[in-house]
């Protein structure tokens, strides 16, 4: 009579395949079996580090590692986030040293020496401002080839849709950099997304064309109230912008959002996409169904389904061809005199 060597309690969420009562990874797939618990120990132990809670979030990263592979990616990262949070004793002061005369040294130059080394706070602090001269050079630009009232619109619609990804950031209790803005291709929020799981980053990507959708809708109730064909402009303009942006190709906000797609979500987005553009005429969303192709064909796709990324990602979708659809083409038919 023989015995089995493992005690089968359960099925792998992932891929239906048994699992041993001690295994933390399905051996067939390699998907974490505790992927959810661990998915919410790590945003707890975030928030605790944001709240400066450095003990309490250091146990929920100890917890965490229990539910781990030992030699598991993920294991390794938090072993390390580990090592980095340790509390290091207080390092004895070492005496200072001797200032250098340096005025005597340089001579004549002296003087000029001395005065940069007091400038050097100032330029440290116009340095950590370049999301100011960026976005004021952005605004120059803009205003220079649309007239103020359009680039302006254009400009402040841009950085709704940047900030949009910047306060998702920051409300997960991750490190975030205030927008940077290019001239001529758009701008970025820098963070850092080490431990995110593929959700949040697709949650975080929606989030900017959530807030360009926001920006683009107020803009068209102004229209409606006002009949300034300069809102129904900016209106579809941010429209436009926010669709394209959609496109599940590179770096685009799309391209993040649809890496958390499965197989299904991604053919059902494609239907979605291809009736959008039935109903607005729009050949922008011929463009969102050919990206939506290409991805059903490459090898990123999640075995998981994310039904609840693919529903973000449609409402946002549906909503900005609802905003187009209704909007005139004021841009087209007057042209931008006087704006």
């Amino acid at each position: 009579m023989s015995t089995l060597s493992h005690a089968i309690i359960r099925n792998c969420p992932n891929c239906g395949a048994d699992l041993p009562l001690e295994a933390l990874a399905c051996p067939q797939c390699h998907a974490l079996i505790h992927s959810v618990r661990l998915e919410q120990l790590s945003k707890d132990a975030r928030a605790l580090e944001a709240r400066n809670l450095i003990p309490q979030a250091r146990e929920l990263w100890e917890h965490s590692l229990t539910l781990l592979p030992h030699d598991s990616r993920q294991a390794e990262w938090v072993r390390e986030h580990l090592r980095a949070s340790e509390p290091q004793p207080p390092a004895e002061p070492a005496p200072p040293p001797p200032k250098p005369n340096w005025a005597k040294k340089l001579g004549p130059f002296g003087p000029f020496a001395l005065l940069l080394l007091k400038l050097k706070s100032v330029f440290l602090v116009l340095f950590k401002l370049k999301f100011l001269f960026s976005f004021a050079f952005f605004i120059f630009l803009y205003v220079g080839i649309f007239g103020w009232r359009y680039g302006l619109g254009i400009s402040a619609a841009i950085l709704i849709h940047e900030l949009g990804h910047f306060i998702d950031i920051k409300r997960r209790g991750l490190p975030a950099e205030m927008p940077v803005f290019l001239p001529g291709l758009g701008a970025y929020v820098r963070w850092t997304a080490q431990g995110v799981t593929r959700r949040e980053i697709a949650q975080i990507s929606l989030a900017g064309p959530l807030a360009g959708w926001i920006a683009a809708a107020v803009c068209y109730l102004l229209y409606t109230y006002t009949h300034d064909p300069l809102w129904a402009a900016l209106a579809r303009t941010g429209a436009v912008l926010n669709i394209l942006n959609l496109i599940p190709v590179w770096v685009l906000d799309g391209g993040q959002a649809a890496n958390t797609l499965a197989a299904p979500e991604r053919a059902t987005l494609l239907a979605t996409a291809l009736g959008l553009w039935l109903y607005t005429s729009e050949g922008l969303f011929l463009l969102v169904a050919a990206g939506v192709t290409w991805r059903l064909f490459t090898k990123d796709k999640p075995q998981r389904s994310d039904w609840s990324s693919w529903t973000y990602y449609t409402a946002v979708l549906v909503a900005l061809a609802v905003l187009l659809h209704f909007t005139p083409n004021t841009l087209a038919d007057q042209g931008r005199q006087g704006w």
